[in-house]
């Protein structure tokens, strides 16, 4: 392998070892969300008590575990798509109208990464209601992160398109780029 080539594989490995990141994050946040709500269901049903905090505690579990699952979905090509009329396309028109989806999603990452960088800093003081330790700026770093997320497997996405490549694997049809 030249030392080009190698240097060219470098930020693919960079960017599937950051991609394999965040799908052991999705694993980590399910597995506690399902062990906190077994627990709260143990001490509600079990032990006739209840954890204040866990109600509040779970829904952000549910909102992070939302929002890195849509990047696991993203890197995946497993977000929804209109397949049907996208393969009654010729090639050509299959691959402007991949390249045409991919930069309205860039539009809408790029907005979740601005608008969430502001509202977790507009927020970063607060703390939650009931675990008082909990700044909401962290619970809220959820939507800049993903959405950067997001936008680097676009841009790695729309990058691929433009140099007449295959995408990764999707769902169902055929490849955008046939």
């Amino acid at each position: 392998m030249s030392g080009a080539a190698r240097a060219r594989s470098v930020p693919g490995r960079l960017y599937r070892s950051l991609m394999a990141l965040v799908e052991v994050w999705v694993m980590v946040l399910l597995v506690a969300m399902t062990l906190l709500v077994t627990v709260a269901v143990f001490y509600r049903y079990v032990l006739d008590a209840s954890l204040s905090w866990y109600d509040e505690f779970a829904s952000y579990l549910l909102v992070w575990l939302t929002f890195y699952g849509a990047v696991t979905a993203a890197y995946h090509r497993r977000h929804i798509a209109f397949d049907t009329l996208v393969e009654r396309l010729t090639p050509a028109a299959r691959r402007g109208a991949a390249v045409a989806a991919e930069v309205c999603v860039l539009a809408f990452q790029g907005i979740l990464l601005y608008y969430g960088w502001v509202l977790a800093e507009a927020i970063k003081r607060d703390t939650a209601v009931s675990l008082e330790w909990v700044r909401m700026g962290w619970i809220y770093s959820v939507m800049p992160i993903s959405g950067g997320l997001m936008l680097l497997i676009s841009l790695s996405d729309l990058a691929t398109l433009l140099r007449g490549g295959p995408l990764r694997q999707q769902t169902y049809g055929r490849d955008a780029t046939e």
